[in-house]
């Protein structure tokens, strides 16, 4: 059931009449929605009571991120499936049922090997590299030896699934065209936000790297679910979680509720001034 066009408004009203057991959308608009239903609040039924038992969400790497997981299976009282694909080649892994943060490479249509970015040279399984895809399938659109700029870590063994293909441990970790070093310290999109969705106060958020002299630094802006008493314990603990797990420390500003934008399809949240890398 196809839903382009359709406010969000317009999309729940069409999942309360359709009650579609899948939704299919990045895991930006599976948050998205879910604040929506929750803000129109009486007349709707929740989307945990909506039928859906499984949201497939691509296009970014939420799906695999732990956190971001978590809180759109709690939303939607569903189970989270995670896909990946490229416009230039089609769909290339997919999560199954029995292995969580899983992506099996799909095998049967193109020959896949993970190298390291830099030197090209074969990396072994349980290391990160570049995904390289060759596409056995597409007489249209054939590539070989396609550098997707996704960075994976390969696993070859058995699955309790029962497939021999491939799989990619915590599906797609970054994109080597994404990493930003901020004073000595390489940062990912995916990182950021893996911290962020740990705290369910926080609704929306941005990261932006700006400059400082020679250094760059890396700041932080987030709207609350309740502002007011509880904002400093959350930037307190924000704070501490990345100087935790990235040794920085980020400045973190709580601003008022819908100042940030929101979005339906791809999110940009990862802000590069001037983006000179």
């Amino acid at each position: 059931v196809p839903a382009g066009g359709m406010s969000s408004q317009q999309r729940l009203a069409l999942i309360e009449a359709v009650e579609p057991t899948v939704v299919c959308c990045t895991p930006t608009y599976a948050l998205r929605l879910a604040q929506v239903a929750e803000e129109e609040g009486k007349g709707r039924r929740p989307l945990s009571e909506s039928g859906v038992r499984v949201v497939i969400v691509a296009g970014e790497p939420g799906g695999s991120i732990p956190s971001t997981r978590a809180r759109i299976e709690k939303s939607w009282g569903a189970r989270v499936i995670d896909h990946h694909g490229l416009t230039e080649v089609g769909p290339v892994s997919f999560e199954c049922w029995e292995a969580e943060g899983f992506l099996h490479l799909n095998e049967n249509e193109y020959i896949c090997e993970v190298r390291d970015p830099a030197t090209l040279d074969a990396v072994p399984d349980g290391r990160p590299g570049e995904l390289i895809i060759t596409n056995l399938g597409r007489a249209a659109s054939p590539v070989i030896r396609y550098r997707t700029g996704d960075l994976v870590m390969r696993r070859s063994g058995p699955c309790p699934c029962g497939r021999t293909l491939a799989r990619v441990e915590g599906g797609i970790l970054a994109r080597t065209d994404d990493m930003i070093n901020v004073r000595g310290v390489n940062v990912y999109p995916s990182g950021v936000e893996s911290i962020v969705r740990r705290f369910p106060e926080v609704t929306e958020f941005r990261s932006t790297v700006s400059h400082s002299g020679a250094m760059r630094t890396l700041s932080l802006e987030i709207e609350l679910v309740a502002p007011g008493g509880d904002a400093a314990r959350v930037v307190a603990r924000l704070s501490e979680q990345f100087r935790e797990s990235m040794a920085l420390t980020v400045p973190i500003q709580v601003v008022a509720p819908g100042t940030l934008p929101r979005f339906e399809m791809k999110a940009r949240r990862f802000i590069v001034e001037g983006d000179r890398r």
